[in-house]
């Protein structure tokens, strides 16, 4: 059983940056895609951005431009950049890990959850 280990996660005040990271016990070069999502209180989990083995990258509209989404092989790590952090990106962030054969998904891992707050 693969687990992600999520953490970078905090209170910041609007404006501010933040960086997540998301390590996963088993290779990341085993995933054929990996992400982070997200969940406000109330709300539905959402797809803030994912990357492809490859490189491919995609973003949720509400974060274009100021999240970026990266790994670093090396270090067997997922990164979520996040800039100019509004209140409304205030949410628990979860690091998900997706395994393709062709268009199926196969297997699917999430992370226990990072909580970031913006609020002045």
């Amino acid at each position: 059983q693969v687990q992600l280990v999520e953490s970078g996660g905090g209170f910041l005040q609007p404006g501010g940056s933040l960086r997540l990271s998301c390590v996963p016990s088993g290779s990341i070069f085993s995933f054929t895609a990996m992400g982070w999502y997200r969940q406000a209180p109330g709300k539905q989990r959402e797809l803030v951005a994912f990357i492809t083995s490859g490189g491919k990258t995609n973003y949720a509209d509400s974060v274009k431009g100021r999240f970026t989404i990266s790994k670093d092989n090396a270090k067997n790590t997922l990164y979520l950049q996040m800039n100019n952090l509004k209140p409304e990106d205030t949410a628990v962030y979860y690091c998900n890990a997706d395994i393709y054969e062709g268009r199926v998904l196969v297997t699917e891992y999430w992370g226990q959850g990072t909580q970031v707050t913006v609020s002045s």
